[in-house]
């Protein structure tokens, strides 16, 4: 049979007609789709994923924020007993010997009487009777002078002698609250200690104790074991001491360690704000040491 080409020619019209119409129909629902998307807001961006962030580790050098209450180079606002307290090679030093005993005394800071804060700071006991700490939210209270009892022997009644004139003469830096304790042999280290009161140690080191008016504190939780945390102590070296006073909440934190925490509300004994101090005492040839000391008021 013979090839018709009119007949071929006239039938490819008809497929160009079809895509003619099919790219129409596109471009009509592109247009509309172009035109839709002009007429409405657009939508509201996806969030990313939610991510977990670790913290930053504290930088103790950081102090953004803080201010710094011992200058490294004076006893500028500090007030203690001469014959104790000195500065030595940018610390606060405080000196005890059998030939000339410092007995319990304070150096005081007359910078204020902070309640919320954070308080960062070094220490470094040397000797083996050294102990001390840090006094915060306290008040001068008279000491407790108790007559020589007659029965002792003569040395007894020599530095029983020597301890009621010390008690003397250190009375206007005598003074009772809280305090982060700490001892060359590390066995009270990091407890939180009241200082001339009847509850004495409150919060030992390992512990979350919480306190009630009229019963007897409770211990909430342990923060590991004792001879744990006092294996992060150094002796004989500088420790970085973190105190934390936040309402009724006190933390005491060294080399990076929570040590002790205490929920005290007793109101017939918890402070809200008070004097920060250094104390000093231990028999021997004693010296402790205090540098870079660093305040953040909280609100």
């Amino acid at each position: 049979m013979a090839f018709d080409f009119r007949r071929s020619a006239l039938a490819r019209p008809s497929v160009s007609n079809a895509v003619a119409v099919v790219v129409a129909v596109w471009a009509g629902w592109l247009g509309a789709a172009r035109l839709d998307a002009q007429l409405k807001p657009p939508a509201p961006p996806v969030p990313p994923a939610f991510q977990f962030v670790h913290p930053e580790p504290i930088n103790f050098e950081d102090h953004e924020g803080w201010t710094q209450i011992f200058d490294g180079t004076s006893l500028k606002d500090w007030d203690g007993d001469p014959d104790v307290w000195h500065v030595e090679d940018s610390a606060l030093v405080g000196v005890s010997s059998p030939e000339h005993p410092s007995g319990t005394t304070n150096i005081i800071w007359r910078g204020g009487e902070p309640g919320n804060f954070e308080l960062k700071l070094e220490m470094k006991l040397e000797g083996n009777g050294a102990n001390g700490g840090v006094q915060y939210r306290s008040y001068h209270v008279e000491p407790k002078l108790r007559p020589v009892p007659p029965e002792l022997t003569p040395d007894q009644r020599q530095h029983r002698q020597q301890q009621l004139d010390l008690d003397k003469k250190h009375a206007p830096w005598n003074l009772a609250g809280y305090q982060a304790d700490f001892d060359f042999k590390n066995e009270y280290t990091g407890q939180l200690y009241e200082q001339s009161s009847p509850r004495g140690i409150i919060a030992w080191r390992s512990q979350v104790v919480a306190t009630e008016i009229g019963r007897k504190p409770t211990l909430l939780a342990t923060l590991g074991s004792s001879d744990e945390l006092k294996a992060l102590i150094k002796p004989g070296e500088w420790n970085q001491v973190q105190i934390i006073a936040d309402g009724n909440t006190l933390v005491h934190i060294i080399n990076g360690h929570v040590m002790a925490v205490l929920v005290d509300t007793d109101p017939k004994f918890s402070r809200d704000h008070g004097v920060i101090a250094l104390e000093i005492e231990g028999p021997g040839n004693v010296k402790i040491s205090h540098r870079n000391i660093w305040l953040k008021k909280l609100p």
